[in-house]
């Protein structure tokens, strides 16, 4: 068995010298009785981050009753210290099936780490996987490892999965090829090129099963192989929608303006998020078409000239259809676009005058601003969103929506000021200045991100004075910017902000950025002090940024939670929650192995945390996010919650917690459009829509929850 250095594996033993004895099992699939109290135990650690002085580990390694080995072998991945790998190797030779299935999974999650794990650990732990794999007869544990040495994604690991890829009808083809495609997704492209082209492509065959299909196209999306083309135009046929819209996003990536006759069928495709696939990689095959294409023009921009007709459909209160407006208005279109943009324009005005309700209405207005946005953005001035919606778009979130855009604006970009300083991306933002004093704390955050990213004299001392300001969220963004300018005047009001941290965690990662850009080595104290903190992501960003500073890995020390930290008691099995929206309702059913997770979500709700508040981002044929009262994904209720990774992936219709770091969960949470492989034990996985997933789809950016109603799932 590959070990860590002896500096970690002989304090791991030390650790598990002394633990007391724990219940039999009753030989079944469930805990005996009387375990229960050391099943609550070991909750109870989990949630205070815990390794109880070395016998949570040896539960973990010793414990007779299979499920509450299984239990604390869970609690030790959520954990996720590096220090417990052996504990979690060890459990990969269990004699129980059961066993060593939760320690893949847990394994899994230590690959996943926040902070990632040192180069050794990940050395060991590729052998430990690769050793257990090959030797697994145990199909579903064998498929957990497969999915684990994707999370890890080192060399080691992309060997033994791409020897799994074949033969094509092998059961490990899909769970190997779909792993691959996360391990592409975690470390690039690059780290797949070694993958037989051959092997992927064998398996989009029509013929396969629909799983094996999935696993193909995932790969070759992710992959992106320009000698791939011939066979993404090939799938993009397939009777899966899942696999049409893989499909459609690889060839966006590696195809062409010569794809766009493959691609343009699909803007008409029965699914609006495949037509969604289709709409987005068209948007960036403009990006390709040469200034002169002669008579037949840029083909991605007369395809896209169809998009007139969802226009139609999102009037007639079919709002599902405005996933492939919305699509080519995130990903933006170059100058050569600009009349297709202003077209589009005016066909949603068009549309309003005649359109079926007061929500479709409202769902043109966001798309107007969307694509007032994506102009402004086209031009780096802020002109169009500052009038965008039909009157029906507050100011704030107008203003808002085209400062993120116009922040993104890259023509013209000149040589920094000053040596070491951080180019700006496009000429000076002088417009933004002014916004930095507006009312909304979401439109001085948004300018914010302009003035970083195109900085103008005249903004310095604005930005300063916003870092000692009330609002937490615009100080940290203030203190980022500033960074970002190298503005060291704003040090002492950065320093005023980091003597906050230790009380206010969610300022860290700005302040930590911010400090090492202003103060260099002489941060160092100051980040050393907040590797001991309770909040585990206040440590993960301490040991970042020292290790940016230093040029040496470092690393945190575990630390416990306090006995006060915030523990929502856990909601009843069966409990859910139901969205109500003009839209319809969502019906979520609340997962049981996520117990502070729905318990949080249910207290808000009882509270009516939720009413009002909308869903501030909406990426086709990924996900809907909302719950956050701010409206610009920065807030939350003040508190935070530890993450509970389950074994459930995220399949369509699936809810998960948003997260900025380790255990930050708050309010903010999401719906998958579609399968996500890589978001597996990453994010909380807390619900499953049962009722209303065509509401799921219908959601908008800027659509309200009129309120989320705690209920009872009926058998």
């Amino acid at each position: 068995m590959a070990r860590l250095p002896a500096a970690v594996s002989t304090g791991l033993l030390l650790l598990t010298a002394c633990v007391r004895a724990l219940p039999p099992s009753d030989g079944g699939g469930n805990p005996d009785p009387s375990a229960e109290p050391v099943l609550a135990r070991i909750a109870d650690w989990e949630d205070r981050r815990s390794l109880a002085g070395g016998e949570l580990v040896r539960i973990a390694t010793s414990a007779p009753d299979a499920a509450v080995r299984r239990r604390a072998l869970r609690a030790l991945g959520r954990i996720q210290d590096v220090t417990t790998l052996d504990a979690v190797v060890a459990g990969l030779t269990a004699s129980d099936a059961t066993v060593r299935d939760e320690a893949a999974f847990a394994a899994g999650e230590l690959a996943l780490s926040w902070e990632p794990l040192p180069d050794e650990a990940r050395t060991a732990l590729t052998a430990a996987l690769t050793r257990a794999e090959a030797s697994e007869a145990d199909p579903t544990v064998r498929t957990t490892l497969l999915e684990s040495l994707g999370k890890l994604a080192t060399p080691g690991a992309v060997e033994a999965l791409t020897a799994r890829l074949s033969p094509a009808d092998s059961p490990w083809a899909a769970p190997a090829a779909k792993a691959l495609g996360v391990v592409a997704r975690k470390a690039g492209a690059a780290s797949v090129a070694g993958v037989p082209l051959a092997a992927m492509v064998a398996l989009t065959d029509p013929a396969r099963p629909q799983a094996v299909r999935y696993g193909g196209a995932y790969l070759l999306a992710t992959a992106k192989r320009p000698e791939a083309v011939p066979t993404l135009r090939g799938c993009l046929g397939d009777a899966d929608p899942d696999v049409r819209a893989l499909c459609a996003k690889g060839l966006g990536d590696v195809g062409g303006p010569t794809d766009a006759p493959a691609l343009a069928p699909l803007l008409a495709d029965g699914t609006p998020r495949v037509a969604a696939e289709a709409a987005r990689a068209l948007a960036k095959h403009v990006a390709k078409c040469q200034a002169a294409q002669g008579p037949t023009g840029c083909p991605p921009l007369g395809a896209l000239a169809s998009l007139a007709s969802p226009v139609k459909q999102v009037a007639a209160g079919h709002a599902a259809w405005a996933h492939p407006l919305l699509a080519v208005a995130q990903q933006g279109l170059p100058v050569s676009g600009r009349p297709l943009l202003i077209n589009l324009r005016s066909a949603l005005a068009e549309a309003d005058r005649s359109a079926k309700s007061d929500e479709a209405r409202t769902d043109l207005a966001w798309l107007d601003c969307r694509f007032a946005a994506a102009l402004d953005r086209q031009s780096g001035e802020l002109k169009e969103a500052r009038a965008c919606g039909f009157g029906r778009v507050a100011d704030p979130r107008r203003l808002a929506l085209g400062l993120h855009e116009v922040a993104q604006f890259t023509q013209g970009v000149s040589a920094p000021a000053s040596p070491g300083a951080t180019p700006p991306r496009g000429p000076g933002a002088a417009f933004a200045v002014p916004l930095l004093g507006h009312a909304s704390p979401v439109v001085r955050g948004a300018a914010l991100e302009v003035v970083a990213e195109r900085p103008v004299p005249e903004a310095l001392a604005p930005v300063r004075a916003l870092i000692a300001g009330d609002d937490a969220v615009v100080a940290g963004l203030a203190a980022s910017a500033a960074g970002k300018l190298h503005d060291a005047e704003a040090l002492p009001a950065v320093e005023v902000l980091a003597a906050r941290v230790p009380r206010e965690p969610d300022l860290a990662e700005a302040v930590a950025g911010a400090l090492v850009a202003l103060q260099g080595r002489a941060a160092e104290p100051r980040l050393r002090e907040w590797l001991g903190h309770p909040h585990a992501n206040v440590r993960r960003v301490a040991a970042e940024a020292l290790t940016t500073l230093t040029g040496a890995p470092v690393r945190s020390a575990h630390v416990e939670l306090p006995a006060d930290t915030y523990r929502p008691p856990a909601a009843p099995p069966g409990t859910t929650l139901t969205l109500r929206t003009r839209k319809g309702d969502i019906t979520v059913l609340l997962v049981r192995d996520a117990p502070l997770t729905g318990g949080n979500l249910v207290a808000l709700a009882k509270q009516g945390y939720f009413r009002g508040v909308t869903f501030h981002r909406v990426v086709p044929d990924f996900v809907a996010q909302g719950g956050d009262p701010r409206g610009d994904g920065e807030g939350g209720p003040g508190h935070s919650i530890r993450c509970e990774m389950t074994r459930r992936p995220y399949t369509r219709g699936v809810v998960g917690m948003a997260l900025s770091g380790k255990d930050t969960g708050g309010s903010q949470f999401f719906f998958t459009h579609s399968p996500q492989p890589h978001l597996d034990g990453r994010y909380t996985v807390f619900g499953e829509v049962v009722a209303g997933m065509d509401t799921v789809d219908a959601l908008l950016e800027g659509t309200v929850i009129d309120d989320v109603i705690v209920g009872t799932h009926a058998p």
